[in-house]
């Protein structure tokens, strides 16, 4: 076990994405993370089955943008109170507003780089010197366990935690069984829907609605840099990316 300093605070981050495909006929992507002190994490996950069962729910049910509906629009606007009346919970995202503008070839990279580029850029400013981390994405394919492996390197030399002591891990899991993904996913799909200026379901729209209200924000734009609770990064190109 990876030794630790006396009174770093531990966090977990749960990361999830949205229209991350090349050719999936969607412009706008979006990346995002959910971080939480390691100690909450349990008592996060049962918050939120509390709400399933509280709206006639599984606790196997799996939380989904895409599976809001009018039946459902009340349990899915508890589920973004829990995040906003929490102090402790953070969320971070990366917004890509047109992948068709993007030259691949001209960095030589492929969208699967690019992506985990943007995962790097996502990540890299939410780290404290005085923490340490775990990060979980969820799972996308089966083979990406070495870019997964370099992202965690890149991502700890940035930070000169060279020996991985404050960057413990990055690991992929399986969203159904994990709540908190879940709850990112359900953060993340608002803001794509909102960058992707959709309004054909209502209870998607009710959603972005209180999102807006408790964050402050349109979500479509630049929050400060000093935001915490939101904190979002609408990426434009440059000779640098």
């Amino acid at each position: 076990m990876r030794a630790r300093a006396k009174n770093m605070t531990s966090f977990n981050i749960y990361c999830d994405e949205s229209c991350h495909l090349e050719n999936d006929h969607q412009p706008v992507m979006v990346i995002g993370a959910l971080i939480c002190p390691a100690e909450k994490t349990r008592n996060l996950a049962e918050s939120i089955r509390q709400r399933k069962r509280r709206h006639g729910l599984a606790d196997s049910f799996e939380v989904k943008w895409t599976k809001i509906s009018p039946a459902k629009v009340s349990f899915y606007l508890s589920l973004v109170d829990l995040f906003f009346d929490d102090p402790d919970l953070r969320f971070r995202a990366i917004v890509v507003p047109d992948k068709t503008v993007l030259n691949h070839e001209a960095f030589d990279q492929d969208h699967d780089t690019f992506y985990y580029k943007m995962y790097f850029n996502m990540l890299k400013v939410v780290f404290s010197p005085n923490s340490t981390y775990c990060i979980y994405i969820d799972m996308k394919d089966t083979r990406s366990a070495g870019k997964e492996r370099r992202l965690l390197d890149y991502l700890c030399n940035q930070q000169r935690d060279f020996d991985h002591l404050r960057v413990q891990r990055l690991q992929s899991v399986r969203s159904h069984q994990v709540e908190q993904i879940q709850l990112v996913d359900l953060l993340v799909g608002g803001t794509s829907y909102a960058n992707r200026g959709l309004d054909s379901s209502a209870a998607k729209a009710a959603v972005v609605k209180r999102l807006r209200q408790r964050s402050g924000y349109p979500l479509t734009a630049n929050t400060p840099l000093s935001a915490q609770k939101v904190n979002i990064l609408s990426w434009k190109p440059d000779v640098a990316d």
